[in-house]
């Protein structure tokens, strides 16, 4: 149905119902950028809600991707920043798409709007001056008229008078002839004037407006149309990156199935075992017969199987209740932790610095390349500016090597001391036949050491004082029973404390910092020395918390890397 057949007298309502299309559109507009907004600021929430729990740069995050949960919390929050990057796709899509095409068409749709509209008045406006004109001729044709008549009437009644003149009969007469004519004019006038109206009054309703009317029809179904593709497009958008957002959440499902538990209880034995031998069994130490050979409750004698301990607080619980004291980075061998966490991290290390030097000779190999381009096509750059280069990452490499070098003999140390099961048994064994008068303690990780981290909390226990010269007993099996030997060891150094010690537990001995001591048996891999300040007084100290110094024909001195 056309608007120029059925609405030609309905122009004031067709404007209201077109501006009242533009004001949908803009309308419209509004709700898109709206949404877009909102896909902004989600996306611009779920990106920082990813970053927040991003693991930080620390060697907590090492230690953490070690573990398939965290490995699968972590994909989560990479799928989770590209989830958020659709929605980012979508707000600019519809943008570009949407918003930048209805606000070019907004504009062109008002401006063609206002056109067909001008056209419309001025076609209103003619016809009703035309109207005007003819209104005017009809009156004027109606005026000569009635003027003929009295003109006429008036010439009967002096041509019937026989008072009148000759002379103003005549006059009358032609008086009543001109005004005859001047209706004859214009009745010819308004006869012409309303067939030219007539002829312009159906252009006007049957040709002129129509052809408007049918453009503003076409001008609203175009409307209409953009109005329908918008809001397909509205849809597509989100559609367009569904298969995406559903490869995120695929991502994050497959992250989730791929956690296992089992293989997380094994990395916790892999990260914190040890690598000691659980401790044999506390053997019975039978004070009853020490106090049946003394003559007072605080002296013993000075016989082998009973001689004393050095006082000090007794060891409250055993092996597997240590704690860790001290958590400090520790000396750069790693000599302070246990046997098997040290092989981990020097091997660790031993993999950075191979990573690194590899690094450096990619560098090395590009370099060389470069100037061997440079020899052939000198007008490309001077050899010689890569020269100091390949020095420097030269050196580099030599330094990294030797650090390699290190930490291997470190590494070798390691696996060589660390102990086996067949030594446990023969130490044990070699335990049980001591005399039940002597003290027998649990293992080598129940000893103090720099970190800390095989101290044990202490209890106090009744503490005996004796006459006789102190000799440090062992404390642990480790300490290879040193101190039941009577024989006194010969100096093979000397060593300066670099740190303060308390040596609370037996067989230590407190030091002072800056102190100078008598070194008489070196480190066996455990970290500890045996030292001696006096005739008296000897034990063993952290070897991290001392500087040694080893003379060369010393008996027993041993070198290690």
């Amino acid at each position: 149905m056309s608007w120029g057949t059925f609405l030609i007298d309905q122009f004031e309502n067709l404007e209201k119902h077109t501006q009242w299309g533009i004001e949908f559109v803009e309308k419209y507009s509004k709700f898109v950028k709206e949404r877009s907004e909102i896909e902004t600021n989600y996306a611009k929430q779920i990106r920082n809600l990813s970053k927040k729990y991003q693991p930080k740069k620390n060697s907590r995050e090492e230690e953490e991707s070690k573990y398939t949960f965290c490995r699968s919390f972590l994909t989560t929050l990479n799928e989770l920043n590209d989830y958020a990057g659709q929605h980012e796709v979508i707000a600019e899509n519809l943008t570009s798409q949407i918003l930048t095409e209805l606000s070019r068409y907004l504009q062109e749709l008002k401006a063609e709007r206002k056109l067909h509209f001008h056209d419309g008045r001025k076609a209103q406006q003619h016809i009703e001056t035309s109207w005007k004109q003819l209104e005017s001729c009809k009156r004027r044709f109606e005026r000569d008229c009635k003027e003929a008549d009295r003109a006429q009437q008036y010439f009967e009644r002096m041509d019937a008078d026989i008072n009148v003149t000759k002379a103003d009969v005549e006059k009358a007469r032609q008086q009543a002839q001109m005004r005859q004519q001047m209706a004859t004019d214009s009745k010819n006038d308004y006869s012409s004037y309303l067939q030219k109206f007539n002829q312009e009054q159906n252009d006007h309703y049957y040709t002129i407006i129509p052809s408007i009317f049918q453009k503003l029809q076409d001008m609203e179904e175009t409307r209409i149309e953009r109005i329908a593709v918008c809001m397909k497009t509205f849809s597509d958008v989100d559609r367009q990156v569904l298969p995406i957002v559903g490869k995120c959440l695929d991502g994050m499902t497959k992250a989730a199935e791929s956690i296992e538990p089992k293989a997380d209880s094994k990395q916790v034995v892999e990260s914190y075992k040890s690598g000691f031998e659980p401790p044999g069994d506390v053997e019975f130490e039978d004070y009853g017969q020490a106090m049946k050979r003394t003559a007072s409750d605080t002296s013993l004698t000075n016989s082998k199987e009973s001689k004393e301990k050095p006082s000090g607080k007794s060891k409250g619980k055993l092996w597997p209740f240590i704690k860790n004291k001290n958590k400090g980075s520790g000396p750069e061998d790693f000599s302070h932790l246990p046997p098997e966490q040290r092989r981990k991290k020097l091997q660790g290390k031993i993999d950075e610095l191979n990573k690194d030097i590899q690094k450096e000779m990619d560098q090395r190999d590009a370099l060389t390349k470069m100037k061997d381009v440079y020899v052939k096509n000198p007008q490309m750059g001077d050899p010689a500016s890569v020269d100091p280069r390949l020095s420097e990452i030269g050196q580099t490499i030599e330094k990294l090597q030797f650090e390699v070098q290190k930490f291997e003999g470190w590494l070798a140390e390691v696996e060589e001391r660390m102990p086996s099961k067949s030594d446990s048994h023969r130490r044990s064994g070699l335990f049980e036949t001591q005399n039940n008068t002597a003290v027998s303690n649990n293992c080598a990780q129940d000893r103090e050491s720099p970190d800390g981290s095989y101290t044990e909390e202490q209890n106090s226990e009744t503490q005996v004082k004796v006459n006789t010269h102190p000799v440090p007993t062992s404390s642990t099996p480790e300490f290879d029973d040193e101190f039941d030997d009577e024989e006194t060891l010969p100096t093979i150094g000397t060593c300066k404390a670099l740190y303060p010690f308390e040596g609370h537990n037996e067989g230590t001995i407190s030091v002072t910092e800056g102190e100078l001591l008598f070194v008489i048996e070196e480190d066996k891999g455990d970290g500890w020395t045996r030292v001696r300040r006096n005739e008296d007084e000897e034990g063993y100290v952290p070897t991290s918390y001392v500087e040694v110094f080893l003379e060369t024909n010393a008996k027993g001195a041993m070198t290690y890397i």
